[in-house]
């Protein structure tokens, strides 16, 4: 299935329609049916927030941006790699803004090969009848086939288009080889809290946005930061939504009143920001409103809680606050660190598998990230609220810490010592050392602890799960080396 290329010139007092467009590049009434997160597109990159690796003066982005059509030394094609709504499809209408650029938008889901040379044809005609660089945005560029691909290289290679390509998978694994080495890969970040709030204040204020005509409550901006997940597309479709919540309500409340009480609101109303509350957000996102602090009481409140349950063993309870940080927004590599800690100080010898299972589940939520980080998460808080405890290991390393620490560590005995350097023999280092191999079940009665130090016990062994004949083994090691 294939579909009509977006195509357009941008002049230098146009605005590039994003999705939804509906009249002329000067069409207000188009613009006015614009979600907002196309209303407040930014225009140029000094507007762009959370890329500033990207968007630094001089940077190829830069370069990029203010070459205009007939500067062919800066026009590099592009291809943007991140993560849905941190800003691919903006840097690509911010590049088309340059002087005589003509921009053309297609979705790899529905184009096909004819509709690319179609593209490539009209950029022909461009270049040599106007002068004018074509460039082409083409949004989810891993979708397209090695062979639709290939149809891109010689007008790429030619620079007969400036190719801006967007994909939130890893390029080197999605994109044919022969077009990354003629193009520019740029990681795009996350954004952070500051820069998704940065953008709703943004849009409250703006004369694109919602100009002034509401105030967001504190608790509704940080609801709202926090349910994004970095995803600036969300965070301005929710706080659209809510205005107009927020609108409806207020209209109805000034319905209830008489004429009178009306006329004298309704002057007050033209002055007066209508209010966003956290409510309002919470309806428009379909998301429960859900009491989380992330530097407060409530962010050591549940992970204590969390960490306490998977010790008592009782997983229901140990999942309910995994989920409750996850829809909080809480740091998932946070998550995963507490769980690795709670494998290693609760569990121990008792289960050593948790430790590596708990290891595993910080690997893959680095590698994969959030939502489907959840499930090894799950699967790792699931086995270690089940699995046997023990803290013998770890209290028998704070024992000999303190012993440590009050002057009991002693010298180390003279047949432990290194012998390999010159002079070491003639100081008695190494003599009598026993070698455990020689011996019956590779252990041999000797000491090892220092002489102040003899016969102290540090770990005893619980009579949970695996710990349990680990006592039977220690006694009988025990009995080998100290005959």
């Amino acid at each position: 299935m294939s579909q009509e290329p977006n195509l357009f010139s941008d002049g230098p007092d146009q605005e590039p329609p994003g999705p939804g467009f509906t009249g002329s590049a000067n069409s207000s009434s188009g613009r006015a049916l614009d979600p907002l997160a196309v209303r407040m597109r930014p225009r140029t990159l000094s507007e762009v927030v959370g890329q500033e690796h990207l968007t630094f003066p001089g940077s190829p982005l830069n370069q990029l941006v203010e070459a205009s059509g007939g500067d062919r030394a800066g026009a590099s094609s592009v291809i943007l790699w991140g993560p849905p709504g941190v800003g691919k499809t903006t840097l690509a209408h911010v590049i088309s803004h340059a002087p005589g650029r003509t921009f053309v938008e297609l979705s790899a889901i529905t184009a096909g090969v004819k509709d690319v040379r179609q593209v490539i044809e009209n950029a022909r005609r461009e270049r040599e009848m106007y002068g004018r660089t074509t460039v082409l945005f083409l949004d989810e560029i891993h979708r397209f086939s090695k062979a639709q691909q290939d149809a891109l290289l010689p007008a790429v290679e030619n620079r007969l288009v400036v190719l801006v390509a967007a994909t939130t998978e890893n390029p080197s694994f999605s994109v044919i080889s022969p077009l990354l080495s003629r193009s520019l890969m740029l990681t795009l970040r996350p954004l952070d809290d500051a820069a998704v709030g940065n953008l709703l204040d943004r849009a409250i204020e703006s004369e694109r946005g919602l100009a002034g005509q509401f105030e967001l409550a504190a608790e509704a901006r940080d609801f709202i930061v926090r349910i994004a997940g970095a995803d600036a597309r969300r965070s301005l479709t929710v706080l659209e939504a809510a205005a107009g919540i927020a609108a409806a309500q207020a209209a109805a409340g000034r319905a209830g009143e008489d004429d009178e009480v009306n006329e004298a609101e309704d002057g007050e109303e033209a002055e007066t920001p209508i209010r966003i509350t956290e409510q309002a957000c919470a309806e428009a996102s379909s998301e429960t409103v859900l009491r989380y602090d992330r530097n407060g009481d409530q962010h050591y409140d549940v992970v204590s809680a969390f960490i306490k349950s998977i010790r008592g063993s009782d997983v229901d309870a140990a999942l309910h606050y995994l989920a409750r940080m996850i829809v909080a927004g809480e740091d998932p590599r946070f998550i995963a660190r507490r769980v690795v800690i709670s494998a290693a100080e609760d569990i121990g010898m008792a289960d050593p598998q948790a430790l590596p299972i708990a290891v595993a589940a910080s690997t893959a939520v680095q590698n994969i990230g959030m939502p489907e980080g959840r499930i090894p998460l799950a699967e790792a808080v699931t086995y270690l609220a089940l699995a046997p405890k023990s803290n013998a290991s770890y209290r028998a390393l704070d024992a000999a810490i303190a012993d440590v620490k009050n002057g009991l560590a002693g010298q180390v005995p003279t047949h432990l010592r290194d012998a390999h350097y010159p002079g070491a023999k003639e100081l008695g280092h190494g003599h009598g050392y026993k070698y455990s191999h020689d011996y019956p079940h590779g252990v041999a009665d000797q000491e090892y602890l220092p002489e102040t130090l003899r016969g102290k016990r540090y770990y005893t062994p619980s009579t949970n799960g695996m710990e349990r004949s680990m006592a039977e083994r220690l006694e009988n090691l025990n009995r080998l080396l100290r005959p």
